[in-house]
């Protein structure tokens, strides 16, 4: 738009300040449509008139804007600072003080304040459903028979989680659900990972996970099929989303929440260590019981031994028989600890070498394919040409299938 303003050369014109404030109004009224603008809201100012006055700004720039009482009527959302809006306007001028600014008609949410709207009213509509009662939530299982993940097979928590499940304890079977967690696909995604893992049924516990981000980044967890999925889920769910400030709809709904995804893995998991401890207090009490039992009993003998005359030789071998009894009985409890220890040692290492990640640790690797970051379980799932991601148990590296399939 170009605007041209013609003075007569002869004649000097002369305005005073009020003249051309007025004309700059009229030259921007006329001239500028109204416009959408989008900034942010600063110096945010509610006087009693019911008007609202404010200005828009971005980085770099700053503008006044005035919203009447009567259009701003029809607002449905509250203003205040800091809030990234898009407004509807005309561009004018103040003459009383010069002042550029906006007349506002119109305002909508923008960005992460549309995001926030769309959560609120979800997290509304849910609550009123009971999605969120605590009745509802499943318990977790004390010592599973095999862990689900569901996450990105390439992000830094599906890391974070195994590095913990292989200190904890590694016997535990694990079964990775590879989904998108972020962008226009992933809600999707993540509903078929929760469903594919509940057809079967190969799991007793579920860790949803995914590392930090934005609003936007984690907004597939505050997805409606998402909350759905996780409630209508037979198998009990831990979330560990984004960093322990961080909360979606999904953390809600689900059996338990986690701050990150390495405290999901905490969850799910025993130490066996702990374990290992506990069997030990036990075998010392239960033995501690026992003896202090046939000590009881001992003294009883003693005591009837005392009282009676006769026959004390016939007594006396039965306190004879009883302490060997007593003996043998001791030594029996102790081999039999001892071997139950070992067995349940020997299951354990059992446990480990079936594992995923003592799999890795043998020198194997796991092979995914890296448009869709499926894994690649034979040839016939690869073409030359295609590239290729080979997991190793300390790191990653990248390849392409140069050949063709030899018989």
């Amino acid at each position: 738009m170009h605007i041209t303003l013609e003075y007569k050369s002869m004649s000097k014109i002369v305005f005073s300040v009020s003249e051309l404030n007025q004309s700059s109004q009229k030259l921007l009224e006329e001239h500028f449509p109204a416009v959408w603008v989008e900034g942010e809201i600063s110096n945010l100012i509610k006087p009693a008139s019911g008007h609202l006055y404010f200005s828009l700004k971005d980085p770099k720039a700053q503008i006044r804007c005035a919203f009447f009482r009567f259009q701003a009527r029809s607002l449905k959302f509250e203003l205040r600072n800091g809030l990234l809006i898009q407004v509807l306007a005309k561009v004018s001028l103040y003459p009383d003080r010069g002042d550029y600014q906006l007349i506002i008609e119109q305002i909508e949410m923008a960005g992460d304040g549309l995001l926030r709207k769309a959560y609120e009213e979800l997290v509304a509509k849910l609550t009123k459903e009971g999605l969120f009662e605590e009745q509802q939530k499943k318990p977790l299982p004390r010592l599973p028979s095999c862990i689900g993940i569901v996450t990105s097979p390439t992000g830094a928590a599906i890391r974070d989680i195994l590095s913990v499940l292989k200190r904890r304890f590694p016997q535990i079977p694990i079964i990775v659900y590879p989904t998108k967690v972020q962008g226009a696909e992933a809600a999707a995604e993540i509903v078929n990972a929760l469903s594919l893992a509940n057809q079967h049924r190969a799991t007793d516990v579920l860790i949803l996970a995914r590392g930090g981000g934005s609003l936007e980044d984690l907004w597939p967890f505050n997805e409606e099929i998402v909350a759905r999925a996780i409630y209508q889920s037979a198998i009990p769910i831990v979330s560990g989303i984004g960093h322990e400030i961080d909360f979606t709809i999904a953390d809600f709904v689900a059996d338990r929440r986690a701050p990150t995804p390495s405290a999901a893995a905490e969850l799910v998991t025993p130490d066996q260590q702990h374990w290992l401890q506990q069997f030990s207090l036990f075998e010392g009490q239960l033995t501690h019981e026992i003896i202090k039992y046939l000590q009881h009993q001992a003294q009883r003998i003693d005591w009837l031994l005392k009282h009676l005359r006769h026959p004390g030789q016939a007594l006396e071998y039965q306190r004879q028989q009883l302490t060997m009894c007593e003996n043998r009985l001791i030594l029996s409890i102790q081999q039999f600890l001892k071997e139950k220890e070992t067995a349940l040692k020997n299951a354990l290492r059992t446990l480990e070498t079936i594992s995923p990640l003592a799999t890795l640790d043998r020198g194997y690797a796991i092979v995914f394919r890296q448009d869709d970051g499926q894994i690649v379980r034979s040839i016939n799932n690869t073409a030359p040409g295609d590239l290729l991601d080979i997991q190793f148990k300390d790191g990653k590296v990248s390849a392409q299938r140069t050949t063709q399939k030899t018989s």
